[in-house]
Order: C-alpha cells, then structure tokens, then sequence
C-alpha cells in the first residue's frame, strides 16, 4: 500500500547523522565515561512548574514556591526566565514541539491511511497519558498567556490539527472512511484522545498501550462506519 506522505509538514525537521569511526586493531582499550550530570538548575525549575501548575494551578502557584521546590533563591529564577508567564510559555512550547515530533515519528512507517490514522490516534493517546501534567497545564492554562505567547501556541496547535485532518480527508477521499467534516472531526478525535491526561492514574488496572490501543479502535472504527460523523447544524443538508 502507499504510504501516506506528509510533505507539507515535514519543514524544519533535520534528519539525524550517524558517524562511524573506524578503530585499528589492537588491544581492546576500556575509556572511561563521565557520569551522566545531575538536572540543570534550569531543569529543576521546569521540573517544579510543572508539578506546582498541575497541582495547584498556573495562577495558584507563586515564584516563591517555584523557587522553593527548586531549592533555589526566587531571585535566580529570573537568570533563566523573565516571568512566571515565559515560564509557562516555555513549558507549552516545548509540549507541543514533542507531542508534533511524537506524531510524525508515529506516522513514519505507517503504510495506507488506515495505518496511519491508527498510529495517529495511539501515539496522541500515548503521549498525553506519559506526558500527563504537561498537557493538563498545555490544556487547561492557555488563559495564563501573553496574547503573543497564545498566538504562537494556538498556531502550533493548528499544525497538528491539520495533519489529522491531512489523514481524515484521504480516507474520505479514497473510501475508507464515511463522509463527514472534516475540521468536526478531528477536533472530535483530538478532544477525545486528549482527555486521558485529566483522568488517567498510572497505577490504574490498565497500561498505557491497552488504554491507547481502545481508543484506536474506538476511533478507526467510528470513522469506517460513520458512527462519528460530526452532527450537522439545524440548517445545513
């Protein structure tokens, strides 16, 4: 089958270089390795945001708390960000930079639409569900953003968006799935396999993968039927 190809959307993506070093032969020579270093303050300060923000709430959590749980002094929070509200920027940008990373690694040997869209849907629902304080704060604290810093994670945001429409449109379009809106339906799909991060507990009878993998089919099989057609307004055919 063909392989779904994303083209339009694969701009600043740099593909990964592996270099090869050829050693002469001889006695096997053991080097030392340097211990992997401890989390960088700027880490720690991410780390503890994102803890307190899940916990308490972007506007509940103060600096001084931030500061504290890093073990840190508030005033060095400022050396690395400008505000309480970078910080959250900070954390969403970076959320939504791994969770679009994340999809296009799922898609990359998906074969047809059908696989693609099943790899879409699990690797979304994987994500939000490892990733779970991250997107709750990306979900839920979108109010706490300077309107430029809303504009450019809205704008990330619809980038993903369309490449679910990308995959929805092709399946309508080659048969394999029923008709419907498109634009209505991804943005039914995504809320859908996006709750999970308001939900999920780690420690909860099911794993990562069965969870995902229900909501793959749940999902494939409503766009193969049409039992997910998006409802049509009162005045539209």
């Amino acid at each position: 089958m063909e392989r779904i190809s994303l083209q339009p959307c694969q701009s600043g993506i740099s593909a990964s270089l592996a270099v090869r070093v050829a050693l002469p032969a001889g006695p096997m020579v053991f080097f030392m390795t340097q211990k992997p270093d401890k989390p960088s303050t700027k880490d720690a300060i991410i780390a503890t945001a994102v803890d307190l923000f899940h916990r308490k709430g972007y506007y509940a959590a103060s600096m001084s708390d931030i500061a504290r749980g890093s073990g840190i002094h508030k005033a060095g929070i400022y050396y690395y960000f400008s505000g309480k509200e970078t910080l959250l920027y900070g954390i969403m940008k970076r959320t939504m930079d791994d969770l679009l990373a994340h999809l296009k690694k799922s898609l990359a040997d998906a074969e047809g639409v059908e696989s693609s869209m099943r790899a879409a849907v699990r690797g979304h629902v994987e994500f939000h569900l490892r990733r779970q304080k991250e997107n709750f704060i990306a979900n839920s604290e979108l109010r706490g953003l300077s309107p430029a810093h809303y504009k450019a994670v809205v704008k990330q945001r619809d980038d993903y968006e369309r490449i679910f429409q990308f995959l929805i449109r092709s399946g309508v379009d080659e048969g394999v799935f029923a008709a419907g809106d498109i634009k209505i339906l991804s943005y039914a799909i995504l809320t859908l396999c996006t709750a999970g991060a308001f939900w999920f507990k780690p420690s909860g009878r099911l794993s990562v993968e069965h969870i995902a993998g229900i909501y793959e089919d749940f999902v494939l099989k409503g766009l193969k039927d049409g039992t997910l057609k998006a409802i049509q307004r009162p005045n539209e055919d």
